[in-house]
């Protein structure tokens, strides 16, 4: 993603009321007047509400973020001291408006930064919830995945495995899971499912969390069905530090002379969208220099960009021909895409479906995907919102949602999802082995690559499959996130 840098020429952005008096001004970074209330998080206060104020894409739909909202800085500052917190500040400002469910604040930009760049914490385990049936309040565990090198392969847990209790205690709708697996060292209780029938084993797995960097690559490789080359990327995060690795993955496809590709997004809940932009066109290449997308952000921002030096081409994104590092990208020239997909594909992955839809054909087996077509910037609390000069007295961040993306068409505001194609739900009583082409959702994929036919869903084998909505990559500050990495206000005019 390349830096996007700017100016903010229209005074009236960065000045909140109409007064004469600069002192008066409460996007002044002096100190607060004798008069104004104090609390003990003013300064932060302050920095989340000039941010919002500056960037949200919904400023328009919050009257607390109106430009002549104050008409003194006593009124700003008796409005922030009726916060109890940077928290309760940063929700209080944010759209009721049901679109904006991904806007959020941390108290420690590091972790944040370092779950962009794909480190966090980890046992190991990548796992889903699901309801034990219909009539029950009872929550049982799926393994999804395991990642290489953790406690989780070490302890020789794998896809498939169940569980439904934390540390003795049986999971119910009603756990407070962010706080139960949110613990570094944990135990979980392994079941098996007979005829819809869950069946202790007696076996438990203690499992401890240690700093992890995840390879969003989780597998690539060349598969040969039925007399034909197709390609197999299972993709996990749109991470940028791993876009060279990406692009050699693509070469690899390219040397193996695969006519068709399956882009498996299952599990992705987004991430960079200069990636996203990266990897489409090392899908086709045919289309370098055309529109990817299009970016909407709020009015007064949506202005100041169309009436800058580059016009409406600062809200354009193309596709490539290099990544982010220079290098040539790989491209396979393809006309036609198959995306596996669930309601846990979000954002970037969104991206990358509606950006290639005008383009190519794009074949979507799965279910109806999340609904995130807006993307976020990280704002911390400096001069220009930029992570130079920021605050060294705290380490919170904001991260609203700036834009909405549309493709080149103007299709954006997907509230409920990309629809499939092909209809398709995993079953977690019986979901094979990841890569292989006896893998129920893969092999779907490889059967209508092939004979233009395939399974529409497989059986539930007396078992519910209502899957509750949260999964591991929810303890994840950038959980579901579309962003735009390296974005900075160049400077402020005031």
């Amino acid at each position: 993603m390349r830096t996007i840098q700017f100016k903010i020429l229209l005074l009236s952005l960065f000045i909140v009321f109409s007064c004469s008096n600069d002192d008066d001004n409460p996007q002044d970074q002096g100190t607060t007047t004798p008069e104004a209330p104090i609390n003990s998080d003013q300064n932060i206060d302050q920095f989340i509400w000039k941010g919002m104020n500056a960037a949200y894409l919904y400023k328009a739909n919050v009257g607390d973020l109106a430009n002549n909202r104050f008409n003194t800085n006593q009124e700003f500052f008796q409005f922030l001291s009726k916060f109890k917190s940077p928290e309760t500040l940063f929700n209080g400002l944010k759209s009721t408006n049901p679109e904006d469910r991904f806007s959020f604040i941390v108290d420690d930009y590091i972790a944040l930064e370092q779950a962009f760049s794909g480190i966090s914490k980890s046992n190991g385990i990548d796992f889903g919830l699901s309801l034990v049936s219909q009539d029950s309040d009872d929550v049982i565990g799926f393994i999804r995945y395991i990642l290489p090198g953790t406690d989780a392969e070490a302890k020789g847990l794998k896809r498939g495995d169940l569980f439904n209790a934390v540390n003795g205690v049986k999971l119910t709708r009603n756990t407070d899971f962010n706080t139960i697996f949110g613990q570094d060292s944990y135990s979980i209780n392994l079941i098996n499912i007979t005829n819809g029938t869950i069946v202790e084993t007696g076996q438990n797995v203690s499992l401890t969390k240690a700093q992890y960097t995840e390879n969003p690559i989780f597998i690539a490789k060349t598969i040969e069905y039925q007399g034909q080359k197709i390609g197999y990327l299972m993709y996990n995060s749109f991470v940028g530090n791993f876009d060279a690795q990406l692009n050699e993955a693509f070469g690899k496809f390219k040397t193996d002379g695969i006519g068709d590709l399956i882009l498996d997004l299952r599990y992705n809940g987004g991430g960079s969208v200069r990636t996203a932009i990266d990897i489409s066109s090392m899908i086709t290449g045919q289309f370098n220099g055309e529109i990817f997308s299009k970016e909407i952000w709020n009015d007064e921002l949506q202005n100041q960009f169309s009436s800058g030096a580059d016009g409406e081409e600062a809200l354009i994104n193309r596709f490539k021909n290099t990544i982010r590092t220079g290098e040539q990208i790989n491209s396979l020239g393809l006309t036609k895409l198959h995306v596996l997909a669930t309601n846990r594909t979000a954002s970037a992955s969104e991206l990358v479906i509606n950006g290639l839809e005008p383009y190519i054909d794009v074949i979507q087996i799965g279910e109806l995907t999340t609904g995130k077509f807006q993307a976020s910037v990280t704002l911390y609390d400096s001069q220009g919102f930029g992570r130079e000069g920021a605050n060294s007295a705290h380490t919170y961040a904001i991260q609203p949602l700036v834009l909405k993306s549309a493709n080149k068409n103007g299709v954006t505001d997907f509230v409920n999802g990309l629809t499939p194609d092909l209809m398709f739900k995993e079953n977690i009583s019986s979901m094979g082995v990841l890569g292989e082409i006896d893998e129920p959702f893969l092999k779907t994929a490889l059967d209508f690559i092939v004979n233009g036919t395939a399974l529409t869903a497989t059986s539930k084998n007396g078992f519910t499959n209502d899957i509750i909505d949260w999964e591991t990559k929810a303890l994840l500050p950038n959980y579901q996130r579309m962003y735009k990495d390296n974005f900075t206000f160049s400077s402020i005019n005031k």
